[in-house]
């Protein structure tokens, strides 16, 4: 059961409720980040999913870090979630 911290910032923290950092254990030998990915939508976000997700995937505009290292680098959605990581989410826009 790996336990991992998520971090939101750039405006996201609006939709998880304001918390920038939430702690959470996943359940399951192999955890990989789209199920993460899909928690959050599902359990985390309560309304507005549309900002977060596009369809299936993050939504363009997400920089997605996996223990700051971009998630393009760590095999994004099917990176396998170690116990202490930290997948941070930043939103890059904005409105004007």
């Amino acid at each position: 059961m790996p336990k991992v911290e998520l971090q939101f910032s750039g405006g996201l923290e609006s939709l998880t409720g304001g918390n920038k950092v939430v702690k959470v254990n996943f359940s399951g030998e192999q955890v990989v980040l789209e199920k993460v990915i899909e928690w959050i939508r599902t359990s985390l976000i309560k309304e507005k999913h549309e900002y977060f997700v596009q369809g299936e995937h993050v939504r363009p505009g997400i920089l997605v870090l996996i223990n700051d290292v971009d998630w393009e680098l760590e095999g994004k959605t099917s990176y396998v979630i170690q116990e202490g990581d930290c997948i941070t989410f930043i939103s890059t826009l904005h409105g004007g």
